[in-house]
């Protein structure tokens, strides 16, 4: 007998089909890197267009680039994580606590070294603010309670990454297809541990308010 905590054969097959577009993405995208890893043609292309537009307003590219900041995001993260354990919700509190920064971790110590795109003194491919950015969103979307709570938290996702996109390719911190990977690789990783999480965790989606005995 199917458990009530268990996700849903739907909802196994959208994830499962979102972790497999991200590896995807991930790991073909190198494929069109010039020998060296420098920039595609279409990393010019875009690039071109945002200097274009832009170069004159530096202001705007720390403005646009700011939500990738890590004060920023660990700040929110906190804050979600201190919001679920609040209400007692112990697996979405744990998982926002653990996934995004093993996520990080994983791109930092393993994927990029993989690739070994060099930008300037580091390692550029996936982008590491992109993956913690994504990687926090991607589990924040994943773990809220209703379907327009996820749409909306998908909505101001894609604007967010939009603006940090263009801030950081405008600051020459990362090539557009470094930030197309990094994004591939956050939604890859997270849904896949959110997907590999014990039925049984999930027990909690109906969490006792505080207070109540």
């Amino acid at each position: 007998m199917k458990s009530a905590s268990a996700l849903p054969s739907y909802r196994i097959v959208s994830l499962a089909t979102v972790v497999i577009l991200g590896v995807l993405v991930t790991v073909l995208l190198p494929l069109a890197f010039p020998v060296g890893g420098g920039p595609t043609g279409f990393d010019r292309v875009v690039d071109d267009r945002i200097h274009a537009t832009l170069d004159t307003q530096h202001t705007v590219y720390r403005i646009l680039v700011t939500p990738s900041d890590a004060l920023v995001v660990l700040a929110v993260l906190l804050l979600g994580v201190l919001w679920y354990a609040w209400r007692r919700d112990w697996w979405r509190a744990g998982f926002l606590l653990v996934a995004p920064e093993l996520v990080v971790a994983i791109n930092t110590y393993a994927l990029k070294y993989v690739w070994h795109r060099q930008l300037h003194h580091y390692l550029a491919y996936p982008s590491g603010h992109t993956v913690q950015f994504i990687a926090i969103a991607t589990a924040f979307v994943l773990i809220v309670p209703t379907p327009r709570l996820r749409i909306g938290a998908t909505a101001l996702t894609v604007v967010l990454l939009a603006a940090i996109a263009i801030g950081m390719v405008g600051f020459g911190y990362h090539y557009p297809t470094d930030v197309l990977g990094g994004t591939a690789t956050a939604i890859a990783l997270v849904t896949a541990m959110y997907a590999a999480l014990p039925g049984t965790l999930r027990r909690g989606a109906n969490p006792v308010q505080p207070g109540a005995n």
